[in-house]
């Protein structure tokens, strides 16, 4: 019988579960087996999961009762949610406090939540420095998460927090991918108001997960701020140039052009760089390559991940 403490993960199939779910099969000698929590077993992505020798239970973030039989047994939960599939703050925080309750209904030791900054905390609403969205967030995919914090706090598991940063997989599947102009010229164009940016390898987002169950009860009540690297506008499209073997140019796109591009999510993610931008210093202070690397040791650099993905770039 395995002696091995089972770690519950939401959002098995995704990014940042997949990337935990996978660093904990790797680790053959570790303390921890992974239990993936999907709402679809029989899923390709979940078939991929069981050929790594991981264990694949049904739940439903919109049914707590069946998290609470998902999690039990487990020593540990990483909850995670993701607004971008209904665009519902409203939904997205029922899940979220769904999987709180059942972490403590399960008698869970240790819970990991993946959220990020309730932008009101620093900008209070009533200043409206920003559009204000869905008639009280500033930056729904933020807020959503970041005022569910206290639900983990008073009615969850012992938490800690982990603070992700900009996907670099962002430039292959959202769109932000360098573009060419009709001179030819590859021109990476963000709106970041003149401020660097905290980015991170998705997979990397997972092997840092494990690194906070890995410290166990010492982190509990922590805030784990993740990224690769901090990098300005022009170094990244300089590194991002080097790795494709061909110019690339930065442009700054002003905050109210980039929400007015039209696409589903354009104004929140406007919003989002703006105030990464007004907070400056405290939002990159928030997320450490340095501590990353002492939860994850192979975390990857720009340059790294670029090695391995410029290719795959939808650059036309």
């Amino acid at each position: 019988m395995s002696t091995k403490k089972i770690i519950a993960i939401m959002g098995a199939t995704g990014a940042q579960g997949g990337g935990l779910a996978r660093a904990i099969a790797a680790d053959k000698n570790g303390g921890f087996t992974a239990r993936a929590i999907t709402r679809k077993p029989d899923s390709d992505k979940a078939k991929a999961l069981r050929a790594l020798g991981i264990e694949v239970v049904e739940g439903d973030a919109d049914d707590q009762a069946s998290l609470e039989r998902a999690f039990t047994g487990a020593y540990g939960v990483f909850c995670v949610t993701n607004f971008w599939e209904t665009f519902s703050v409203d939904r997205e925080g029922a899940q979220a406090i769904a999987m709180a309750r059942a972490t403590r209904k399960a008698d869970v030791q240790h819970a990991v939540w993946s959220t990020l900054e309730d932008t009101r905390e620093w900008i209070p609403i009533s200043e409206a420095r920003m559009p204000v969205l869905q008639a009280k967030y500033y930056v729904p995919h933020f807020d959503s998460k970041g005022q569910i914090d206290k639900v983990f706090a008073n009615e969850g598991a012992p938490t800690s927090y982990l603070y992700v940063a900009f996907y670099w997989e962002n430039f292959i599947y959202f769109g932000m991918q360098p573009r060419r102009g009709e001179d030819g010229q590859l021109t990476l164009s963000l709106p970041l108001g003149g401020a660097k940016l905290p980015g991170i390898a998705a997979e990397d987002v997972g092997k840092c997960a494990y690194g906070v169950f890995r410290r166990g009860a010492r982190a509990v009540g922590e805030r784990f701020g993740v990224a690769g690297e901090i990098l300005s506008g022009d170094e990244m499209a300089t590194k991002m140039g080097r790795a494709l073997g061909q110019p690339v140019k930065f442009a700054d796109v002003p905050f109210d052009v980039w929400r007015g591009l039209g696409f589903p999510g354009a104004e929140d993610i406007g919003n989002m760089f703006e105030f990464q931008a007004i907070v400056g210093d405290e939002f990159l202070q928030a997320r450490s390559p340095e501590l990353s690397r002492e939860l994850n040791p192979s975390l990857q650099t720009f340059d790294t991940w670029l090695a391995a993905n410029a290719r795959r770039l939808p650059i036309e």
